[in-house]
């Protein structure tokens, strides 16, 4: 009997029925027009009531791509051993359906000497599970390929290996990159320009945006080092896969469709001493690289 990854967040992080899944996804729908071949994007992973829609607007884009596969790189805030902890077989299990694992592509990605099966590591992970339910609704009964990627000097690579497996295959893909960005504020130990609003002007507009640039120049080791050393992504891993990913499907430009935080989101900018950051933006190749 295949394996089901149970919805292990549905409920806290976004609701748990069909129903109040599809109510609010429908609120959060805005369409993005995207000049040119959308072959991946970056997408947060907090709860839907604070990053669903900035997460909604970047899935929905990739979808003009008319995926048969989509490939999840994830944040890793569980202990996971392995540079890439693959969960290889079964499906995953949302409230709007399941979306089975792309078995064959999972197969072919675990012979990178950089990526292990690991599905154990998968089970209380929550950064690639949100992204599912928005997944199945805006781009249909598509498969899936999940792999959790640490921040690491394998990253980049991690990336490029499962997108060279896809076309190797023939698979028409798209790749996802699951990130928050800057935690600021005294629940995450971290307000180096002050408590308040002006420290969280600064996660924003300075510590945020050093990060995008990186992710814009497609450089993946100065995403990985800026995170570092500025607490600016906690997804670091995932971002560096996806610019991998992105080189090797022939991307040549990003293009950042929207960047908030959950201050912005709660209306409390001024009234607030916690603020996450929030990225979404599309990977774009100006023409067709050919798979198979």
């Amino acid at each position: 009997m295949p394996r089901t990854r149970r919805a292990a967040f549905a409920g806290r992080f976004y609701p748990a029925s069909r129903s109040d899944c599809e109510r609010m996804l429908r609120d959060m729908s805005r369409s993005a027009e995207v000049t040119g071949r959308p072959v991946g994007a970056i997408v947060p992973h907090a709860g839907w009531v604070y990053s669903g829609p900035t997460a909604a607007v970047a899935i929905g884009a990739v979808g003009a791509a008319r995926p048969e596969t989509v490939v999840v790189f994830g944040a890793v805030h569980v202990p996971a051993a392995a540079e890439g902890s693959l969960y290889a077989a079964g499906c995953w299990q949302t409230p709007l359906g399941d979306l089975a694992i792309d078995e064959e592509l999972a197969e072919r990605a675990s012979g990178s000497e950089w990526i292990s099966i690991d599905e154990a590591a998968h089970e209380y992970e929550h950064s690639i599970e949100v992204q599912l339910p928005l997944v199945r609704h805006f781009l249909g009964e598509v498969r899936i390929l999940p792999i959790m990627v640490r921040p690491g000097p394998h990253a980049e690579r991690i990336g490029r290996d499962c997108v060279a497996a896809a076309l190797e295959l023939g698979r028409r893909v798209v790749f996802l990159c699951s990130t928050d960005l800057t935690h600021y504020g005294p629940s995450f130990g971290f307000e180096p320009h002050g408590r308040g609003e002006a420290g969280i002007r600064w996660a924003k507009e300075v510590n945020d945006r050093r990060l995008i640039e990186r992710i814009a120049a497609f450089d993946a080791e100065g995403v990985l080092t800026e995170a570092a050393l500025n607490h600016s992504a906690c997804g670091a891993g995932a971002v560096a896969a996806g610019i991998g990913a992105a080189r090797e499907m022939g991307a040549d430009r990003y293009v950042e469709l929207e960047h908030t935080t959950s201050a912005e989101r709660e209306g409390l900018p001024g009234l607030t001493t916690t603020s996450v950051g929030y990225e979404a933006g599309v990977f774009v190749a100006s023409s067709e690289k050919v798979a198979g």
